[in-house]
């Protein structure tokens, strides 16, 4: 067996069940968000001894989370999660009678678990979010964070769904596949590009209306 890299790492594409198995076979945690993961193995390959390498969450989750919330609540290790406690909170925070959780609120929060950031409150978070949404360029920064990361197979097929060259098949989806199984075990990006039909042709001409 070829002996996996960081760079290798870096330039393929891991499904979790893959990421699971490659966390076992080194004895690192093999449980948590695929960001989580992710950040165990290139932690390990990039030299930590797996021993020192510790899980952000327990295996055992506790439904009750954290009892009662404030803005010093950690977001790591409290057991604070998005449930109904947080929703009211955050609704009497914001002077609003029915909150929704934010995608944007989500990612701050992952991305503090998959770095183990014990440091960060609800203070923090709150903050984090208010300037997310005033930066004009929000979307790039979002992408470059851990867990937006994991979205690369939905975010190729829907790029691929909204483009011209896509209204030229009856089944989109199955297209979409052939293409992403080349993509995803490449060194280029894991992103759609409408020379991908011309390269592949052969395979998916069959789909053609």
């Amino acid at each position: 067996m070829q002996k996996l890299t960081l760079k290798g790492f870096k330039e393929n594409y891991y499904y979790k069940t893959d990421l699971e198995k490659l966390c076992k076979q080194y004895k690192l945690p093999s449980y948590g968000t695929k960001a989580e993961l992710n950040h165990y193995l290139q932690l390990y390959l990039s030299g930590k001894p797996p021993q020192e390498i510790k899980a952000v969450r327990s295996s055992h989750h506790n439904n009750s989370g954290v009892k009662q919330i404030n803005l010093n609540t950690k977001i790591v290790g409290s057991r604070f999660s998005f449930n109904n406690e947080a929703r009211k909170f955050f609704a009497n925070y914001f002077g609003v009678k029915n909150f929704h959780f934010k995608k944007g609120m989500a990612i701050i929060k992952r991305k503090a678990e998959a770095e183990n950031d014990t440091n960060m409150t609800v203070a923090d978070l709150i903050n984090e979010y208010t300037k997310l949404k005033k930066t004009p360029n929000r979307s790039k920064i979002l992408k470059r964070t851990s867990e937006e990361n994991t979205y690369q197979w939905n975010n190729f097929v829907k790029n691929f769904c909204q483009s011209p060259e896509s209204k030229k098949f009856n089944n989109k989806l199955k297209v979409a596949a052939i293409l992403w199984q080349h993509v995803r075990n490449s060194s280029k990006p894991k992103k759609y590009r409408p020379e991908l039909i011309n390269i592949y042709q052969s395979e998916i001409k069959q789909y053609k209306k």
